[in-house]
């Protein structure tokens, strides 16, 4: 079983207990001042910790201290202008919050940003892939802030600190992605509209949950095919979270703690995957030849989901990795829009 990171790329799964044990909750200990004070309101406000002494110093001269998810001092920028985000969801979190950066990484799997944020990010040079950045692309977008994901390669977090100082690890491996994004909307000084914004998604998910008619409370199966075969999704991994907020349930061999997946699985396991709603997403053209191949195998064909026509294809970048609140949305929409055509 992979850690609970990012479920699924290989980098992003060599967690430390320190760093799982700190995690975002560090990001929102924010020096005080008055650049910080309508931040340290809002995070005593949300339950969250608010600044101490151990915050840092507060804001001088432009700058404001916090601890990032290792639970490290950043001084950074009290407004950033020209932010680079090396994860995806670095990336929906800044854009949700009004923020265009200047840098940004291709998605989870792919050669290109992610598909539902491509409006979003027409003109925005890219500079590497997933927490795998090019330095001198970094250094040609000029950033005077960093939000680097969940980067673990300290000899990467070095390099990238060597271009500015204000380098910040935004999420540890078992924050779930609401923690993350208030994390990131305290780095970012915009820590109230991203509590209002969580508060909107929360109230939006248990109305759409609750206008389901018949599959009110249904169990929906979350699978990502790999080209070895399927995983599906713990309960606490980005997608699955959205649907027990909508007030679905997960099958009862999916009924498990968790943000990550399990191994994929052969074809005598294959009855794991079934649910009331089965949704099947990829993130690879092998992983997409994988699924179409064992659509015409008696065995994934006896999957009540499957005989009662409850599949749905989905978009992987969006349903098999972390998330945030766009994707947050794109999901809500899926189930919607599947769930009240039946």
């Amino acid at each position: 079983m992979p850690t609970a990171q990012s479920p699924l790329h290989p980098t992003r799964r060599r967690a430390v207990q320190a760093l799982a044990a700190t995690g975002a909750v560090a990001l929102l200990l924010t020096g005080c001042g008055s650049s910080g004070s309508s931040d340290k309101a809002s995070a005593s406000s949300s339950g969250t910790p608010a600044a101490d002494a151990a915050g840092g110093s507060g804001a001088a001269g432009g700058k404001r201290t916090v601890k990032d998810a290792t639970g490290t001092a950043v001084e950074i920028p009290a407004d950033p202008q020209r932010i680079v985000t090396l994860t995806q969801e670095d990336l929906d979190a800044v854009l949700a919050l009004g923020v265009k950066p200047v840098g940004i990484t291709n998605g989870q799997g792919l050669n290109e940003p992610p598909a539902y944020l491509k409006d979003k990010v027409q003109g925005i040079t890219v500079v590497g892939n997933l927490l795998q950045p090019v330095m001198d692309k970094v250094i040609a977008a000029k950033p005077d802030l960093i939000l680097a994901g969940d980067m673990q390669d300290e000899q990467m977090l070095k390099q990238l600190r060597q271009i500015t100082p204000a380098t910040v690890v935004t999420m540890a491996p078992t924050d779930d992605w609401k923690l993350s994004f208030r994390g990131i909307g305290n780095a970012v000084n915009k820590l109230d509209q991203a509590n209002k914004v969580i508060a909107d998604y929360d109230a939006k998910a248990a109305k759409a949950g609750g206008e389901l008619g018949a599959n009110k409370g249904a169990a929906v199966s979350i699978v990502r095919w790999n080209p070895t075969g399927p995983s599906w999704m713990e309960k606490k991994q980005f997608a699955s979270g959205v649907a027990l907020d909508m007030g679905l349930t997960r099958p009862k061999a999916q009924d498990k703690d968790g943000n990550a997946h399990t191994p994929a699985l052969s074809l005598e396991k294959i009855n794991e995957i079934d649910g009331d709603w089965l949704f099947l997403s990829t993130l690879t053209d092998d992983g997409k030849a994988a699924l179409k191949d064992v659509q015409s195998k008696p065995a994934y064909q006896e999957l009540g989901a499957v005989k009662n026509n409850h599949t749905v294809t989905v978009d992987g970048s969006v349903w098999s990795t972390r998330g945030g609140p766009l994707a947050a949305d794109v999901v809500i929409g899926d189930i919607t829009k599947a769930l009240t055509a039946s």
